[in-house]
């Protein structure tokens, strides 16, 4: 069992890169139009929400591991060889290249994250502490 998570592994790995392939063949002028066409609906589809939600038993997994394979594989057949080689070269580069941006990206979010809590509860306990009960209550 183990063999065969380690393989979906790999094979998501690579999936996942392929997809910077499509992307940056998009971009390319040497790709063909309906080429670009299919690969930017793939990559819209593989970073969108699913259509069909995970926690649906075997349909949610559906698009996941056969919907989105086969798409990459048909914009992958219609991009001309010499454009997938020298755009899976960038991709590799760029990954390289990512590992060290994503740690920086990373840290900038969560202060982000860390500034929008702490704005929003100062505006909560503003909010809240201006208010003065209408009513009193019976005893």
């Amino acid at each position: 069992m183990k063999r065969v998570i380690d393989r979906l592994k790999t094979y998501a790995r690579k999936l996942k890169q392929e997809l910077f392939v499509l992307y940056l063949s998009y971009k390319d002028d040497r790709t063909p139009w309906y080429a670009k066409a299919v690969a930017i609906c793939v990559v819209a589809y593989a970073f969108s929400p699913d259509l069909i939600p995970d926690f649906i038993p075997v349909l949610g997994y559906l698009d996941d591991l056969i919907l989105l394979p086969l798409g990459i594989t048909l914009a992958l057949k219609l991009i001309p060889s010499q454009v997938k080689e020298e755009n899976r070269q960038k991709a590799e580069e760029l990954k390289k290249e990512g590992k060290r941006k994503n740690w920086l990206v990373g840290i900038f979010f969560i202060f982000i994250w860390i500034f929008l809590v702490v704005w929003i509860g100062k505006l909560t306990i503003n909010v809240f502490s201006s208010v003065q009960p209408s009513f009193v209550p019976y005893l």
